[in-house]
This record gives structure tokens, sequence and C-alpha cells, in this order.
């Protein structure tokens, strides 16, 4: 009696791991997610990354050494052109206009002492009292002195204009974007000139300077138009148009990009210098085409499940379901947005059903389904 229950046990626990041997190995059949062809607007455009900055950024330095005595202006403040800035001590200065003036005065009385002793000389000389030599001295010495009231009146200028140079003007109207002095503080302009501020022209009109790679800049062209966001204000898409593609190339890393220039309207001072747009750039629309799902183009269906169809067995090519199995059609791609690409010619039409993807009807540990991707 006990041998046969443990038979009939034997037998149940066998059939129960052949019934799980043959369910486990037993293949699913795929199951497919399928989209509609259709015909659409696809707009091309090229990514990119850019700095707001003002069309024209003036830096303002001096031309001369000293010590900042007086500011006038600060950060964000508007300024006309002409308008004082900040003030160097002009002791220095107005001391050595001081002497180039003495220096003047005293070349200029060394000419009119020189200028009546040659009249003399002239005068002796016709009368046959002095000589030929004496005469020509008079004269040198006259011409000498001449020349000693030119180079004493280029100093007196020279000076002049110091002074005027140790009052810093702005040179444009605009807005101080950045003060980089402040009082007390000593500048020299010995070897090169300082930047005191930066000024920034007309901040309604700002520009974005962008990065492209070298893989899109040929797709870039100037006009076309763009539309970015910046981080302060997510929730607001601006607008935009290309002004330049700039030829010279910046290589970082083996990496060559190239500099675009767009222009952007800024009417009520909302973009500020500095900030980060994300941008888009608009390269080309094509209205009303035939287009797929860029994921259509990227399936590729399990080896053994597809059914070669008509066409090239090499470049793009979509998969249509054909009695539960996939029947590869190849198609020439257009432009793409991402999302969507265009069809320009193969044996597909509005209407058709492609696949995206291939839902498993279960992982092989028993898991979720999922959607299988090349």
């Amino acid at each position: 009696m006990r041998k046969t229950g443990m038979l009939v046990l034997l037998v149940m626990v066998l059939a129960a791991a052949a019934w799980w041997w043959n369910g486990k190995s037993k293949p699913a059949e795929p199951q497919y997610r399928t989209v509609t062809v259709d015909r659409g607007d696809i707009a091309a455009e090229v990514s990119a990354n850019g700095t707001l900055n003002p069309v024209t950024l003036v830096n303002v330095g001096t031309q001369v050494s000293g010590t900042v005595r007086r500011i006038d202006a600060d950060f964000n403040q508007q300024v006309k052109a002409g308008q004082v800035l900040a003030e160097l001590d002009p002791a220095l200065f107005k001391a050595a206009l001081a002497q180039s003036t003495a220096n003047l005065a005293n070349a200029q009385a060394q000419l009119d002492l020189a200028e009546a002793n040659a009249v003399r000389m002239q005068t002796l000389f016709k009368q046959e009292y002095v000589s030929q030599q004496e005469l020509d001295q008079a004269l040198a010495a006259r011409a000498q002195a001449a020349a000693q009231v030119r180079l004493a009146r280029a100093q007196v200028t020279r000076d002049q204009t110091n002074l005027g140079f140790s009052i810093i003007r702005s040179p444009v109207d605009g807005t101080v974007i950045n003060r980089q002095v402040d009082v007390g503080q000593t500048v020299a302009a010995s070897f090169q000139t300082p930047t005191l501020f930066q000024i920034g022209k007309d901040l309604t009109q700002m520009q974005i300077d962008s990065t492209v790679s070298e893989a899109d800049i040929g797709q870039i062209k100037v006009g076309q138009p763009v539309k970015f966001r910046v981080d302060a204000f997510p929730d607001t898409e601006y607008t935009g148009a290309v002004r330049q593609v700039r030829l010279n190339a910046t290589t970082a890393q083996n990496v060559v990009t190239y500099n675009v220039v767009v222009n952007v309207a800024n009417p009520d001072l909302a973009l500020m210098p500095g900030m980060t747009a994300n941008l888009r750039v608009l390269v080309e629309t094509r209205p009303d085409v035939l287009r797929v799902p860029t994921t259509a183009l990227r399936f590729r269906p399990q080896a053994g499940s597809v059914v070669e169809g008509a066409g090239k067995q090499r470049g793009s090519a979509v998969y249509r379901l054909v009695d539960g199995k996939p029947v590869r059609v190849a198609v020439k791609t257009g432009i793409s947005d991402k999302a969507y690409t265009q069809i320009v010619s193969g044996t597909l039409k509005a209407g058709d059903t492609v696949i995206v993807a291939d839902l498993a009807a279960k992982k092989e540990n028993g898991g979720m389904s999922r959607g299988r991707l090349f």
C-alpha cells in the first residue's frame, strides 16, 4: 500500500515537471506595437547652447596711470556718451602742465631774444660791421629757439591731454554692466589699458553667441528663425534669427565647433547678459509630407521572425505586419524632426501600418512585457 502511494506521488511530480518544462520552453508568440503612416508637416531643427550678450559691449579704460579719486557711475546705471564715470587724482597732471607751461614761456623768451639778435646782425652785416659767419650763427640761434618753442608747446598739449584723460567718460550711450574699480585704487596704464567699466550699448537688442558642431554647421544659414529658452524663465519661449555664421573654428578635445550669432529683441529687458540659452534653429520645413515615426526606422525584429520583402537589403527600412509576420519594406528618407522622419520614396503610403516595437509576452524570467527596439 505504501509503495503504491509513493509510485502515484512520483508520477504526479514527473507530470508536473513535464508540464512546467513544456510551458517554459515553448516560445511566446511575438506581439507587435504598430502605428499608422500618415501625412503631416516636418520641421528639421538643429539644437545648440549659447550665451546672451549685448550686441555692443564697450570696455572703458584709462590711458594714464593714477589713483581713483571719485566714481560717478555704478552697476546697472544708464549713462550718456560723454558722461563722467570716474576721475583720477589730477594733482600730478596739473603739476606737469604747470611745468610745461613755464618751459613754453621760457622758450618763447629765448626766441624773442634770438629774433632781435638776428635782426641786429642782419643790419650790421649790410653795413659790413660783422662777418658772414657771425650772421649765420645768429640766424641758426633764432631757428633753434623757434624749435624749442614748438617743442615746449607740444609738451603743453601733451600735459593738457593727460589732464583730460584723468577724467573717465563714457564713449557711448548705454548701461553699466560691470564696474571693476573702487575709490582709492591705483590703476597703471604703463603696459596695457586697464578696464574700469563695461558698458552695454542698447540692451533692448541682444545677441546669442552659440556653438554649433561641424556636423550641423552646414545646415545653418543667415536669416533662419530661432526659438530658445533660458533657465530664468523656463515657461517662456523667445524668438530670434541667425545673423552670422563665423568662419573661425574652435577645437576643444578634438571637437570642432563654430560660433553662430543670433539676433534677439529684448524690449522689456527681461533677458540679461550672461544668461544661458538653449536654442533650436529651424533649418528646413516641409509641409504635408509622407512620414513615419522615427522609432519605426530603428525597429529590428527578432532573428527568424522576419519575412523579407521587396527592395534592397541595405539602407533604411521599416517593417509592415503581414499575417503576423514582419515584412521588410525598403524606403528612402528625407528630413527628420527626431519624432517623425519623411519618406521620400518607396512602396509605403498613408494609412499603412508599420511596426515600432516587439512586445514580448513575458521575459524569460517571468518579468513584465517589454518592447524591443534596435
